[in-house]
């Protein structure tokens, strides 16, 4: 990392506290307003851990056979649900562990569930089929076959659906049973986000490119130039910037007025290796990004796409996945051979005016 001291915490980032589960550590969030912090590891062992301190609350094992692959949690943070290599998913109570509902769905892996944003409903991906079920575990909706796997899903709004896979990002109102557009590609889409505002989607290929459409306009362009696969992109809070990794750097598009188109985007350097995983603070314009040599960098963003790191710290080995508390005065990251860390975010008083507050 170029400027910062990569072994230590610096700037804005706090010693909070470590811990490590059994194996390695791939999907991690915080739940009941940030008071409980929970992991899963790639040997289907599910760890909630106490926010401030780190004590282990509960601890549940083999939850998914041959692993666990995805979590989602709600708005609230109280109900959870996962999938794994078993094809199955599992709803639990965040406060203490306890399963709540099991759904087989078939055979094979469920890497994609993401609740909607108004928490009525949990969205799946299997193979070539989306599916929709609400909190008791019903099937609301099946999509048809799609025309190879689904890659990803995001929710547009609270009834409706997207999904990406080779060639297309469909979106469906699952209530009508009604694709209510397609954005076509000739390309394999491999990662996908929605602007706030549902009006721009944003996909990493597998052409080591990012492709974005306006859904109002039906407007599409396509960023090159990235020397490996994006799969980490993300939209800020105003869902005018785009983060995207693809590289040892962090690549911010600016998406005010007719941008990206015509500008340069804004680059973050300081990592020595691949980014990993990128979050946005929830507020404010504050940027976590996570790197396969292990460090974490907190970066301020301007409006154009251009930063500052604020922070950094070393998590110990390659970072699986970074998730700010909500309150965003604390992040967290895990790592491939299962390492916690926890790191407390203090704002400076001469920053807050920027936005970080």
């Amino acid at each position: 990392m170029s400027n910062i001291e990569p072994f230590s915490p610096r700037g804005m980032l706090h010693e909070g506290w470590s811990s490590e589960v059994d194996d390695y550590a791939i999907v991690c969030g915080w739940a009941m307003g940030g008071k409980i912090f929970i992991v899963g590891d790639s040997a289907g062992g599910l760890y909630a851990f106490e926010s401030l301190k780190g004590n282990t609350i509960w601890k549940n094992e083999n939850v998914h056979k041959g692993g666990l692959l995805a979590i989602s949690i709600n708005s609230e943070g109280d109900i959870f649900s996962t999938a794994g290599q078993d094809g199955c998913v599992r709803f639990w109570s965040s406060e203490d562990g306890k399963e709540l509902k099991k759904i087989e769905i078939g055979k094979g892996w469920v890497e994609n569930l993401k609740y909607s944003p108004d928490d009525k409903y949990l969205a799946v991906a299997l193979s070539k089929n989306a599916y929709v079920f609400n909190l008791e575990g019903q099937e609301i909706w099946k999509s048809e076959d799609h025309p190879s796997t689904i890659s990803a899903i995001a929710w547009a709004t609270n009834n409706e659906l997207a999904t990406a896979c080779y060639g297309q990002v469909a979106f469906f109102d699952f209530n009508n049973n009604k694709i209510n557009q397609k954005l076509e590609w000739q390309g394999s889409l491999i990662s996908m986000v929605i602007s706030p505002n549902g009006d721009i989607v944003a996909c990493g290929s597998q052409d080591n490119s990012v492709h974005f459409w306006r859904r109002s306009t039906g407007h599409d362009a396509e960023m090159t130039g990235y020397p490996c696969k994006p799969s980490n992109i993300s939209f800020d809070h105003s869902g005018t910037l785009l983060a995207t990794g693809g590289s040892e750097r962090v690549t911010v598009w600016s998406f005010e007025g007719n941008g990206p188109e015509g500008t340069i985007p804004g680059e973050l350097g300081h990592h020595t290796q691949p980014v990993t995983s990128l979050s946005f603070s929830n507020k404010g314009m504050l940027i976590a990004s996570g790197s396969r040599d292990g460090s974490v960098v907190v970066s301020f963003l301007e409006k154009n796409g251009n930063g500052n790191p604020v922070g950094a710290a070393f998590s110990g080995n390659s970072v699986s996945e970074i998730a700010w508390r909500p309150d965003d005065c604390a992040i967290a990251a895990v790592n491939s051979v299962g390492g916690i860390n926890i790191w407390n975010f203090k704002v400076r008083t001469e920053l807050q005016s920027k936005g970080f507050a």
